[in-house]
């Protein structure tokens, strides 16, 4: 299989405090991995290392066949696509939905001067509707809730047509209906033919959709567990990584975690 990322004994920090360390993982063409751990493990900055966002300290780091330190990241970033809530903060709120996924063939932020063809236009609004938010193309971006704005970053991702896709926390802040459709909608993705590999980090295996294949578990900043999900999503690696015994149940393709509490006398 051909690898989409790789990183080789990684390690960052920032003035004295070590973020990442000795960190060694890859990712195959067609794979879907999760990154899993507590606040500050480390997940973030993984995440922006794997989206050719930030350079490690130290170690390599390969992106879709391209060593980083040796590639123009200009030319890297847009087979990338990265879904973070940082975009919020620079699209205007007159913006309309449509321009901000179409902007993203620019890589710009809202429409300006560029010229889009119909394909552009098809493309933008056929990612909405992959989303379930078709009809949000003509809605000006300050009036969408949170979980319409996640779904709408998402089609942006997507609309350079990206080989590596990296979800920064996707379902932060969501409601269960916002989770949920939006769960559902990735599902749908990760189903799609050519769709792109794809890196979550979450902090809740609850935020897991249904087609991911692998996990990779930091705690301080160090690999805890890493293989497929059955290798990683278990109570013994579950529990080292959170820090708390932990019962880890799978039903209908979703996971569940909770405190393993010993029962009442006598039960």
């Amino acid at each position: 299989m051909t690898n989409v990322l790789r990183l080789d004994d990684v390690s960052f920090h920032r003035g004295a405090k070590q973020i990442l360390s000795h960190v060694s993982w890859s990712v195959d063409e067609g794979q879907h991995w999760v990154v899993l751990g507590p606040n500050g493990a480390g997940k973030t900055t993984v995440s922006r290392i794997a989206a050719a966002r930030l350079f490690p300290s130290s170690g390599t780091v390969d992106v879709l066949g391209e060593r980083m330190g040796r590639v123009d990241i200009s030319e890297l970033h847009p087979r990338i696509g990265l879904c973070s809530s940082a975009l919020a903060q620079h699209v205007l709120s007159s913006e309309t939905v449509l321009g901000v996924v179409l902007s993203a063939s620019y890589g710009h932020i809202g429409l300006w001067r560029e010229e889009y063809d119909d394909f552009d236009v098809e493309r933008a609004r056929a990612l909405l509707g992959a989303l379930g938010a078709d009809d949000l193309a003509g809605r000006p971006w300050g009036s969408l809730s949170s979980g319409e704005r996640k779904r709408v970053e998402i089609a942006r991702a997507l609309m350079p047509d990206p080989e590596l896709l990296v979800l920064d926390e996707p379902a932060s802040g969501l409601d269960v209906a916002g989770r949920e459709l939006l769960l559902a909608a990735l599902s749908e993705i990760i189903g799609a033919p050519g769709s792109p590999s794809m890196l979550l980090v979450t902090h809740h295996l609850e935020e897991i959709p249904v087609g991911f294949t692998h996990a990779l578990a930091l705690r301080d900043g160090q690999v805890e567990g890493c293989g497929t999900l059955p290798e990683v999503l278990n109570g013994p690696t579950m529990s080292a990584t959170f820090g708390l015994p932990l019962e880890i149940t799978l039903e209908r393709g979703r996971y569940t975690a909770r405190g393993a509490h010993p029962g009442p006398a006598g039960s």
